[in-house]
């Protein structure tokens, strides 16, 4: 928990000769984590924003270290593969016979009308909320959305998400106040990230009492 906080407080005088030393697998590295935030619904903790915009911020002082050219095509694949595959995980796991006993077929047709007049927006938007992210492909698969629609949104929400990250990053970076406190920048954009995603908590909780209350 120390070395977390030392890391996290000192990120500079951390990463940057870690990327240095690893060189090219920093760029694996930074894949990984991104699929296994969008792709695996077990890593929706995994900070996606922060990382974009901690890497470009990098790229911007240290591009010995990492280089923008490289982390825009990482970035984007990493997170149209982790999507697809959360999206498959959901179609295929709809199909269980434990779930198709245990999940209402109400429920299940409420999920379809959902994405069948939502979807677009909710694949293209959800990319921006943090946790809510990880579930929207998954769902949409379960959802039974075709694939065509999800992949061609998907595509456009995850450039729109990585394009935004990486310029902010990188410009940000150019700026002498953030390269002298990289390390509060970072944890403040962590913050922020966290910000939408609880906004729907508290929505959903409010509703759900509201719902009890009019019973």
């Amino acid at each position: 928990m120390v070395n977390l906080i030392t890391i996290l407080t000192h990120l500079e005088q951390s990463i940057v000769p870690l990327l240095t030393t690893l060189g090219s697998w920093s760029y694996i590295l930074l894949f990984a984590v991104i699929f296994l935030e969008t792709g695996m619904v077990v890593f929706p903790f995994l900070p996606g924003e922060s990382l974009i915009f901690l890497a470009s911020t990098m790229a911007a002082t240290h591009s010995d270290a990492l280089s923008i050219q490289i982390l825009v095509p990482v970035f984007f694949v990493a997170a149209v593969i982790g999507d697809t595959v959360n999206f498959e995980i959901g179609r295929h796991l709809i199909r269980l016979p434990w779930l198709q006993r245990h999940l209402p077929q109400s429920k299940q047709q409420r999920a379809q009308q959902f994405f069948a007049k939502y979807g677009a927006k909710a694949v293209m938007f959800g990319r921006f909320v943090p946790l809510v992210r990880t579930f929207v492909p998954l769902s949409a698969g379960a959802a039974k959305m075709p694939q065509p629609t999800f992949a061609i949104w998907n595509l456009v929400g995850v450039g729109i998400w990585v394009s935004v990250g990486c310029s902010l990053g990188y410009f940000f970076g150019s700026i002498s106040f953030v390269q002298n406190h990289l390390s509060l920048c970072f944890l403040g954009i962590m913050a922020a990230a966290l910000i939408p995603a609880a906004v729907v908590a508290l929505i959903k909780t409010w509703r759900q009492r509201t719902t009890l209350n009019l019973k």
